[in-house]
């Protein structure tokens, strides 16, 4: 158990230290994965390997910035708390989403909790969460309040308000990163402008925020130290940003192009009159 450099040992009390809690659970994440990878394969229907990457390193980045020996630099450099940031809160969701843990398990679960998975994607509760709107005010307007509040002088005095909200934050941008380019099923998906506006106006967010904290720094360490972190979150975020716009157009342009072939190999919807037109049609004779 390392102390921080604050002076706090980056544990819970005098119990279990935090980074063996977090640890067993990134652990069990991954077991649990590799379980449904295994029995998906043995029940003929292989699980692509690649996702299994995307998954082990996406749990690897989101729990770096809170153990050690990341989680002191981000307790006592604000440079440290932006690349904290954009590695476990932006970068690991994008990972987790694309690895498509709800696929999987909706595929391996027996029967009865499979149905029950699904009945909950098709609640109103998960309806509202997976809206990009609500998924976008929880991320972002996250970020606001813990950068403009005492919630950031919280997190870096107790390790375990750190991991609380960074716990938050890889949820929230899991929820949002999900609601945009989500690969999983989703009975309630939003049109694509919907979630390309959504993107824009959160990346927009990000921007000002960034620029805010370097014009106005915190105080919580030296104002170089915070002025980095800003210009951290500004191009680093933005870089991770534009990996999300890219793999938007992408999903947007092949789902396009597939109702584009499928209007193409049935030429009985071209030579079908409409309703529109078969009305029009019957009022004539």
């Amino acid at each position: 158990m390392t102390p921080t450099p604050d002076g706090h040992a980056h544990a819970h009390g005098a119990g279990v230290p935090l980074d063996v809690v977090v640890l067993a659970v990134a652990a069990l994440a991954v077991a649990s994965y590799a379980a449904g990878a295994i029995a998906s394969r043995r029940g003929g229907r292989p699980w692509p390997v690649h996702r299994m990457v995307l998954w082990c390193v996406g749990i690897a980045a989101a729990t770096a910035p809170v153990v050690e020996p990341l989680a002191s630099t981000v307790h006592g450099s604000f440079v440290g708390h932006a690349w904290g940031h954009v590695v476990g809160g932006m970068l690991a969701p994008i990972l987790l989403v694309l690895a498509a843990p709800v696929t999987l398990a909706l595929r391996t679960l027996p029967v009865t909790p499979a149905r029950r998975l699904s009945r909950l994607l098709r609640s109103a509760p998960v309806r509202v969460l997976a809206h990009p709107v609500t998924a976008a005010l929880l991320s972002s307007g996250g970020l606001w309040l813990i950068h403009l509040t005492p919630l950031h002088e919280a997190m870096q005095a107790s390790p375990f308000v750190h991991l609380v909200v960074h716990a938050h934050t890889v949820a929230a941008g899991y929820l949002f990163t999900a609601a945009l380019v989500g690969v999983d099923p989703n009975p309630h998906a939003s049109r694509w402008t919907t979630r390309a506006i959504v993107l824009v106006l959160a990346m927009a967010s990000h921007a000002v925020l960034a620029k805010l904290l370097y014009a106005h720094p915190p105080g919580a360490t030296s104002v170089a130290d915070e002025r980095l972190g800003a210009l951290t979150m500004y191009y680093a975020g933005g870089v991770v940003e534009l990996g999300l716009v890219v793999l938007l157009c992408a999903r947007w342009y092949r789902e396009s192009g597939r109702r584009v072939a499928i209007g193409a190999a049935d030429p009985l919807s071209r030579a079908r009159p409409s309703p529109a037109a078969r009305t029009a049609g019957s009022r004539r004779r």
